[in-house]
């Protein structure tokens, strides 16, 4: 943005080092977001597959509500209508037969949808968080996202040497770090980074139905690369993505109130009137 490394300089110490409320600030996502992945863990464990993919769809009314609450938006019946319909499209299209399996693994449902639930709620609430974080100052895009960032690999590391520090002393943290790997790794940062840019420009409805559209067109792909059968529940589920994704984006219409034609208006229809 500047196009000067001094100026990059000043910037990281304005923002980062010099500015601990902002950091703390950012952390509130960031650790929402590890409890997040944490509790879908813990539901997939103690929820069927199919169960799990039914509830987490939730998380998309979830945002929604989020935004309505903590934005102050409204939505109109039409995008509630489009949300919720993406919501069944996501389901269909993740929907796979439930398979016998030798493995038994006690499970318990009601952890498994009190993690769920707290899940939802962490994934609305974070994502519509950062949204009102970026939206309010004229902070930079990408100064949010190392504020963010930061905070995000201090918790995921303290994570990794509680649970693999052996491991990874032994063998280096790098250690399995193919350039696929890497590849995987770079993928997964530019979609963080294109994610921001949606909830900056948009909101984080938006980026649901993004990500909607993302596990359609990576099925096809699939279905080109891998020759991967496309069922009639993922054939049901993307038509009603997709058709949802064109309701959402419907301009609103205010159909509440009619307008009557002031006397100059009806006279001048009087007049067109009398001329024909």
């Amino acid at each position: 943005e500047t196009s000067s490394l001094v100026r990059l300089k000043n910037t990281i110490v304005e923002h980062i080092f010099q500015s601990p409320k902002e950091l703390l600030k950012l952390s509130v996502p960031s650790l929402v977001y590890a409890v997040q992945n944490n509790m879908a863990f813990i539901a997939l464990s103690n929820l069927d597959a199919a169960v799990y993919q039914v509830t987490y769809q939730l998380k998309i009314p979830c945002t929604a509500l989020c935004t309505v609450f903590m934005l102050n938006r409204s939505l109109s019946r039409l995008q509630w209508f489009s949300v919720f319909m993406l919501c069944g499209g996501v389901t269909l299209v993740q929907w796979k037969p439930a398979e016998a399996t030798k493995v038994q693994i006690d499970q318990n449902p009601f952890i498994g949808f009190m993690a769920i639930a707290v899940a939802v709620l962490c994934s609305g609430f974070a994502g519509v968080y950062f949204e009102k974080v970026l939206k309010s100052s004229d902070t930079s895009l990408w100064v949010r996202n190392i504020q963010m960032y930061l905070s995000g690999i201090l918790v995921t590391l303290i994570g990794v040497y509680i649970n693999d520090g052996e491991k990874v002393l032994e063998k280096g943290f790098f250690y399995g770090y193919t350039p696929w790997v890497c590849f995987v790794v770079f993928l997964a940062s530019v979609g963080g980074l294109y994610t921001s840019i949606v909830v900056k420009y948009t909101d984080n409805i938006m980026k649901g139905f993004s990500a909607a559209a993302a596990i359609v067109l990576s099925t096809v792909a699939s279905v080109l690369l891998f020759g991967l059968r496309i069922t009639f529940t993922f054939a049901s589920g993307a038509i009603l993505v997709c058709v949802s994704i064109y309701l959402y984006g419907l301009p609103k219409q205010d159909t509440s109130k009619v307008t009557r034609p002031d006397k100059e208006t009806r006279t001048e229809f009087k007049q067109k009137l009398i001329t024909v």
